[in-house]
């Protein structure tokens, strides 16, 4: 089996739940991580075995001086790797496209990022064959993996006229302190919110218009879709069915009790993927409607983890490690722990 050599380049939020999910699977080796700062994040990363490298402005001196020991700079990873994960906040991966080109390795980049930073822009179920071949990549962000998994499932079975969603969104994420707390209801008043654009990055025949509002949650965002069909399921029942049946897709009967986010983030921890990761669109099967031509229905995005298999797949399509998406798919979250459809 081929293996491909993996750098992960920032160790936050996205970058410690990637290097994870790399070391998992089968067909890849994690050679290491790289952090701009000494914290307990970096120690975490030596604790959990993984070579540490310094990046951007970074001191190597200054994690010496705390104990914890580094391989270099990032680099000298980059010489060690085919591809790298680039990790780093929004806007940097942007600065960082340089360091990959004249390394001559390849490069993944997530959803903060413009869309022209790479050859294109990937979601799994999606358009997992569109990045067979190129060397840059862009994983897309927690609300259009959300939006592009659930239209992949939507536009291959029927015929969908038009799309419109509301995202409601989280203020921050748990461990940022940066952008909170936030008292009020703030609406994003860019109309349409760029989410929908971003969605026709990876379908582009999609018509489909987006608004956001943000609110004072760290938990998940939540979308409200309303989709007009040409053709589309008879009922609820034949649309739960056909998310249900998809892989990276939960749905929650109304007998488990699970009534918002906050039921669905103690079922992510008592489930113990790891750090209470929620990989799938979450569904309430008492949340979906249909009504002649229109459906109306509900999803959960856990920010901090849904597009982590998304990741592990781009690298998979770029290498051709599989022949299609459900192999992937399938080989990722069998490493994961993510369970298949029923």
């Amino acid at each position: 089996m081929t293996t491909v050599r993996v750098g992960v380049n920032g160790f936050g939020t996205i970058g410690k739940r990637v290097a994870a999910a790399i070391a998992k699977q089968p067909d890849m080796t994690l050679v290491g991580v790289a952090k701009t700062h000494p914290s307990f994040e970096a120690r975490e990363a030596l604790r959990s075995g993984y070579r540490l490298y310094v990046t951007g402005t970074g001191d190597l001196a200054a994690f010496d001086r705390v104990g914890l020991r580094t391989a270099g700079r990032v680099e000298e990873m980059l010489h060690d790797v085919d591809v790298v994960v680039d990790a780093a906040p929004d806007k940097v991966g942007q600065e960082n496209l340089h360091l990959y080109q004249e390394a001559g390795v390849r490069a993944v980049f997530q959803g903060g990022e413009k869309s022209d930073v790479a050859e294109v822009s990937f979601n799994a179920l999606a358009n997992y064959a569109a990045a067979k071949g190129h060397r840059t990549v862009r994983v897309v962000s927690c609300n259009t993996t959300g939006l592009a998994r659930a239209a992949s499932v939507l536009t291959t079975r029927w015929e969908v006229d038009h799309w419109e969603a509301t995202i409601v969104r989280r203020a921050a994420d748990p461990a940022e302190t940066k952008r909170g707390p936030l008292n009020g209801i703030i609406p994003t008043l860019q109309i349409p919110s760029h989410h929908g654009h971003d969605v026709n990055s990876i379908l582009p025949q999609l018509h489909i218009t987006t608004t956001a509002v943000v609110v004072p949650t760290t938990l998940m965002h939540v979308h409200v879709n309303n989709v007009r069909f040409r053709t589309g399921p008879k009922d609820a029942a034949e649309l739960v069915e056909a998310l249900r049946g998809t892989a990276r897709f939960h749905v929650f009967a109304r007998w488990e009790g699970i009534q918002g986010t906050p039921q669905v983030m103690e079922f992510a921890r008592d489930r113990g993927l790891g750090r209470s990761d929620m990989m799938e669109n979450v569904l309430w099967e008492e949340g979906v409607r249909v009504d002649g031509r229109t459906a109306t229905f509900f999803q959960a995005i856990h920010q901090e983890s849904v597009v982590i298999p998304e990741v592990v797949d781009a690298i998979r399509a770029m290498f051709d490690l599989a022949p299609d998406a459900a192999h992937s798919i399938a080989m990722t979250d069998r490493a994961l722990g993510i369970p298949p459809p029923p």
